[in-house]
């Protein structure tokens, strides 16, 4: 679990190929003092296991699904990602409830800068905008952000110039693919009343007739 609250942004030494998956050299200087191999570790809101560690930073490896569903497979070498280790129960909340797992990929449709903010509009797919609300929360590329506007094709976020400064959000530009996390409350909603609605109709046919026809009185 994470809160998306970035520690820092990291370099990718390098990415070795194999088959459908990849391994991650992330420098990361700034994490190691409490990071262990097994530890998770989100890489643009993507929550991958540490398998090696060095003086400067740690491996990884990204399988087929996480390449496929994020912008982890368009990496290169240099590439900066934002980094945050799992959280800890007696540690501050700062951010909002982040599993680490990918919903699907966003595009950045256009950009408002105003005088002590940026505003990315991010296209996304339907299946992902019905769970975005204003005033929620959203996860781009591991970074906890309040919904300014929701669409049926999109969000607005803000950016102030701390996040700017402190995560790789502040080099968006127009067309970047960007990982959305749903608010995982919003899932779980959709889901019990799902089940809700099937309740009541199962209910509903509990007539007398249909007691008397299967022996129930």
């Amino acid at each position: 679990m994470f809160t998306g609250i970035i520690e820092q942004i990291g370099s990718i030494r390098s990415i070795a190929r194999s088959g459908d998956s990849a391994e991650l050299s992330v420098a990361a200087p700034a994490l190691l003092d409490d990071l262990h191999l097994g530890d998770s570790v989100a890489v643009n809101g993507a929550c991958l296991t540490v398998t090696d560690l060095d003086a400067t930073g740690f491996r990884t490896t990204a399988v087929e699904e996480t390449l496929a569903r994020t912008n982890l497979g368009r990496l290169s070498s240099s590439s900066k990602v934002n980094l945050e280790r799992a959280m800890q129960p007696t540690g501050r909340f700062g951010g909002h409830l982040v599993n680490g797992h990918v919903d699907g990929l966003g595009v950045v449709a256009r950009l408002e800068r105003r005088a002590h903010s940026t505003l990315p509009f991010v296209e996304c797919d339907r299946s992902l905008c019905r769970y975005l609300v204003e005033k929620g929360w959203i996860t781009v590329d591991g970074v906890s952000l309040t919904v300014v506007d929701a669409t049926d094709h999109g969000f607005t976020v803000s950016l102030i110039p701390h996040t700017r400064q402190v995560t790789t959000l502040g080099d968006l530009v127009v067309g970047d693919r960007v990982n959305l996390e749903v608010d995982i409350l919003a899932k779980y909603v959709e889901r019990l009343l799902g089940h809700q609605e099937a309740g009541s109709a199962s209910t509903s046919r509990l007539t007398p007739e249909f007691l008397r026809e299967h022996g129930i009185e």
